[in-house]
């Protein structure tokens, strides 16, 4: 079983422009004399490889603790794609998953520096897709993200931004992007892992 760690590392993460950067503080040291090592950290919950709530958009969306976690763990797709994703890229890509393993189509990952449309969006929508990431720190265009969340958000589905792809080969994997449990959040960082089941 061969597990990829498909998260960005928290300290040294990407961050969304004008979003505040994460900051460790070392609150004791066993070198300075005291009991344990002890960290303490702020962050955006939006720093990093993160779940997007349909809260991050919607003001009576769910919040991130109230998103059914089947929706972060369960058969993936992983596919490749440079550039805007239009309509027909995304069906093409659903319908590839779903000759592959049926299973896998409910969560799409996308590997490249790929930018979701609005058509593309509205796809995931109409076809119920559970959970769709991508490497990027948000979906669709970066000075324009809004109508891509409100369309994808807004049909519950969940966004799995700044995922790491790039040893992952295109293909089936075991996915867990379980978050953090924030009670009332819009968002949570996750650990997010991609196991394949064949090796």
């Amino acid at each position: 079983m061969k597990i990829y760690d498909i998260a960005q590392e928290v300290f040294e993460c990407n961050v969304f422009p004008g979003d505040p950067s994460p900051e460790r503080i070392v609150q004791m040291k066993i070198k300075d004399g005291d009991v344990c090592n002890l960290t303490s950290f702020k962050m955006c919950a939006h720093n990093g490889t993160h779940v997007d709530a349909p809260f991050h958009f919607i003001d009576n969306g769910k919040t991130i603790d109230q998103v059914d976690l089947r929706r972060f763990i369960g058969k993936a797709y992983v596919a490749c794609h440079e550039g805007n994703i239009t309509a027909d890229d995304i069906t093409s890509i659903i319908n590839k998953a779903r000759e592959t393993d049926p299973d896998s189509a409910e969560h799409i990952l996308i590997k490249g520096k790929a930018t979701l449309t609005e058509e593309a969006a509205q796809v995931l929508a109409d076809e119920k897709i559970l959970l769709y990431g991508n490497e990027s720190q948000t979906v669709g265009p970066e000075d324009a993200p809004m109508k891509c969340h409100l369309i994808t958000l807004g049909a519950e589905i969940v966004l799995l931004e700044g995922i790491r792809l790039t040893e992952v080969p295109e293909g089936v994997y075991l996915l867990n992007a379980a978050p953090i449990n924030l009670g009332g959040a819009d968002g949570a960082p996750c650990r997010a892992v991609l196991i394949d089941l064949n090796n």
